[in-house]
């Protein structure tokens, strides 16, 4: 079901009528998914404009499915933009004096100039990305008044007072400051890769895995991530009741699932899968459990059933956001964003038995 973005008489002056809207969001994974609403907002409000996308090459598949042009007519593996230009700042910075780095630097920002944006939106708040919008040549740019990095608004022609308590809502705040009349946000598309969603229904068949659950228990740095021994015991508790229990996980991260699976006794497996491949396997998931992850927020967006463990993050800004969910989080646990190693203390307050008798909660919810 669609929502109606409400307009503030602050925003009736817009620039709604511009034709070439450049998006700025380079990563990551879970910020580009919070993103995806108000760009689909911007798209429903405006069906004939060219949309770009300024995104990080590590995050493309999010937006077009390879090996699908990134330019061109919208279609089922580029649902969203019409333009996706591509930066990798971070190898950038690894060789800042190489030629080839200067080149492809320079290569990069003239596609970027040549579409001549009318408008562009920076949903980053950061100043590389303020920046690199400022370095699209679009004469108008919009960001939030008190971004992530405060020198970026400095960067801004727009900058808007972001309204909502999830990062959601933000994003959708800046998006009805630009449209300046109300706006329908249907649901988030995804890219449709037909070979990954092909691998994903064939190894179901195979596995016979038609009811299993998703588990994830990567965290970024150490302070969010449950202890793998704990999800192991949840998958154990889960499979008892008839669900394959799958553990996704990314680069690094081996060590981890190793951890997991030991400790499930065997019933979890780990599925190393790329990130159109996690997509199609989120579709398909009866629950998700993790935490405040990229994952976590894909299983959200595509109306996954989520029980989410949060620790040192805020679920009111960065919980799941438009499905079934149980946020489970101790009132020990405080808001920060430093990234220690060591487990949050307040995480280690929340047991096995409190993540089981969520899902089974959840699960009970999903199939009354």
């Amino acid at each position: 079901m669609s929502t109606q973005l409400s307009i503030p008489e602050s925003a009736k002056n817009s620039h709604a009528g511009f034709r070439r809207l450049l998006i700025v969001r380079l990563g990551s994974m879970g910020d580009i998914i919070h993103t995806l609403p108000a760009a689909f907002a911007l798209r429903a409000a405006l069906p004939e404009a060219l949309m770009g996308w300024l995104v990080e090459e590590r995050w493309t598949e999010l937006l077009c499915a390879a090996p699908e042009p990134r330019s061109g007519p919208r279609s089922r593996r580029r649902p969203l933009v019409d333009r996706l230009h591509v930066v990798n700042t971070r190898a950038w910075r690894k060789h800042l004096l190489s030629t080839q780095t200067w080149e492809r630097a320079a290569a990069a920002l003239s596609h970027l100039r040549a579409e001549r944006y009318d408008v562009a939106v920076d949903f980053q708040g950061a100043v590389r990305s303020a920046l690199l919008a400022r370095c699209s040549g679009a004469p108008i740019i919009y960001g939030f008044r008190e971004p992530r990095e405060n020198v970026a608004s400095m960067l801004y022609t727009h900058p808007v007072m972001a309204r909502g308590a999830h990062i959601v809502e933000q994003n959708l705040s800046l998006a009805r400051d630009l449209l300046g009349k109300p706006s329908a946000v249907p649901p988030t598309q995804f890219p449709c890769d037909e070979a990954a969603e092909g691998c994903c229904a064939d190894w179901v068949q195979q596995e016979r895995a038609h009811d299993f659950i998703l588990l994830s228990p990567g965290g970024g740095w150490g302070a969010k991530q449950w202890p793998a021994a704990r999800y192991g015991q949840v998958a154990k508790a889960l499979a008892q009741d008839g669900f394959k229990i799958l553990i996704n996980f990314g680069p690094g991260e081996e060590e981890l699932v190793r951890a997991v699976e030991t400790a499930s006794g065997g019933v979890a497996k780990a599925v190393n899968c790329s990130l159109p491949e996690l997509i199609a396997f989120t579709r398909r998931a009866r629950l998700f459990i993790g935490g405040d992850t990229g994952p976590m927020h894909l299983a959200a967006a595509l109306g996954i059933p989520v029980v989410a463990i949060f620790g040192p993050t805020n679920p009111a800004r960065n919980g799941p956001f438009g499905t079934k969910s149980i946020v489970l989080r101790s009132p020990a646990s405080t808001t920060s964003h430093t990234r220690r190693a060591a487990t949050d203390p307040g995480l280690l307050e929340i047991g096995v038995d409190d993540v089981v008798t969520a899902a089974r909660n959840l699960l009970g919810q999903c199939c009354d």
